[in-house]
């Protein structure tokens, strides 16, 4: 193991992952609204939000699937030595880390059953920007409307068609993170 891969975790854990965990929620909560969540230090390509996600919400019996440039072992390794998480191939993963083009498509991930709709993946898209600009969203947790930057609207549209089954998302990249849960409504603006 390298030593990449003990390196990079939350340096004051108790702290760090509290304030993450709050993150993560709001984030989810109040879709649209971005968040910066720090402390987290993961290897490329891996942003320090994802990183912090993965540290607070993974454990080892959370199954991970790394899609694309994601899965390298610089990143597998990191995974396993600070959560403790099995990696796994996109059918079987509760969360799945990637940038968007490389997660799909996205019928591979567990969308829940009719009986169980929690029985489903939580992608964290790794993004190249976040903005609250582009697509207009609204639903719950949305007083009025908001906008973010989104890498297409027509798949969360149709996710969102499918609910209560349907995938949540994380949207991450550099210290910024949203949430994008399957309750909510995404148009073009």
């Amino acid at each position: 193991m390298d030593m990449v891969a003990l390196e990079g975790g939350f340096a004051d854990t108790p702290r760090e992952a509290a304030v993450a965990f709050r993150a993560c929620l709001s984030a989810l909560a109040r879709p649209g609204r971005i968040e910066t969540v720090a402390g987290a230090a993961p290897p490329a390509p891996v942003s320090p939000a994802a990183g912090a996600v993965l540290l607070t919400l993974v454990d080892g019996s959370t199954p991970v699937h790394l899609a694309g440039a994601h899965d390298v072992p610089e990143v597998r390794d990191w995974i396993t030595f600070h959560t403790g998480a099995p990696l796994v191939g996109a059918a079987d993963a509760v969360f799945a880390l990637g940038a968007w083009d490389a997660l799909q498509p996205l019928d591979r991930f567990a969308r829940g059953l009719p009986d169980y709709p929690d029985r489903s993946a939580t992608l964290i898209v790794e993004m190249p920007a976040l903005t609250s600009e582009g697509a207009r969203l609204t639903g719950p947790g949305i007083e009025t409307e908001a906008f973010l930057s989104l890498p297409e609207v027509a798949a969360f549209r149709a996710n969102r068609a499918q609910f209560p089954q349907g995938l949540d998302f994380f949207l991450a990249a550099g210290d910024r993170l949203a949430g994008l849960p399957r309750t909510t409504r995404v148009e073009d603006v």
